[in-house]
């Protein structure tokens, strides 16, 4: 769902506010290995307009934002950006990192970090959150947390797998129930509800995976509540 609106902040007079709800197609991860990148990418989209806005028609281009004819190239082109910046040694903002292959997709504390560093409101701070081995009442617990933290549009991130490993990631937005969540799966594009039982009983069917390994969610705590901008995309080093 796109909807135009007038914005404050580094919107150089454009702005087009993204949003997505279950029923909802967006992007779809332009490599076998860019699923956390391009959750990590839609999560910027929701909370920055100028760069939804760049990604899907072009314009505005934001300081540092990487070339691209289509929105599919310039999606695929910022997935780049932020897969060298949560597997690098340094994250968003030169913050140092710890460095993990490429081929092996997005760690969580390199999707934490790109989080923080502006694919959330600025000031958010996010935890990573261990779910593989929870019993019934330490899942619900869980996704019981997960919706109140992003009841006010901060988006999460789901890594889900099998029994073994975790193999697939998800972005997590607010449902529109009390207990529901919409997830947004960037191997298909698809925004689907995501309940309670469906996680609790591991049986989530997330592009074929269905057992939760762990969450990168936002702790509820901010130190920036009014956010005029978030940082430039940036270049990252090859």
């Amino acid at each position: 769902m796109l909807a135009r609106e007038a914005v404050g902040g580094n919107d150089w007079g454009v702005a087009t506010t993204f949003r997505l709800r279950a029923g909802d197609t967006g992007p779809v991860q332009q490599s076998p290995v860019t699923c956390g990148s391009a959750c990590l990418t839609v999560a910027r989209m929701l909370v920055d307009p100028v760069f939804a806005s760049w990604v899907r028609t072009g314009e505005p281009r934001p300081p540092g934002a990487p070339g691209g004819a289509t929105a599919a190239e310039r999606f695929a082109a910022y997935e780049r950006i932020v897969m060298r910046r949560t597997n690098g040694l340094f994250a968003g903002g030169r913050r140092l990192n710890a460095p993990w292959p490429r081929a092996l997709g997005t760690p969580p504390w390199g999707a934490r970090a790109e989080l923080e560093f502006g694919a959330a409101r600025l000031g958010t701070h996010y935890t990573v959150d261990v779910w593989r081995h929870e019993a019934t009442t330490g899942l619900l617990e869980d996704f019981d947390t997960l919706v109140d933290v992003v009841a006010e549009g901060e988006p999460a991130l789901l890594y889900v797998g099998s029994t073994v490993a975790p193999r697939h990631v998800v972005l997590v937005l607010p449902g529109d129930g009390d207990r529901t969540l919409d997830v947004y799966d960037p191997a298909s594009g698809r925004v689907d509800h995501l309940r309670r039982d469906a996680v609790v009983e591991r049986r989530m069917r997330l592009s074929g995976w269905d057992v939760p390994w762990l969450a990168v969610r936002p702790t509820g705590l901010r130190t920036v509540r009014d956010r005029a901008y978030v940082p430039a995309p940036g270049a990252a080093p090859a």
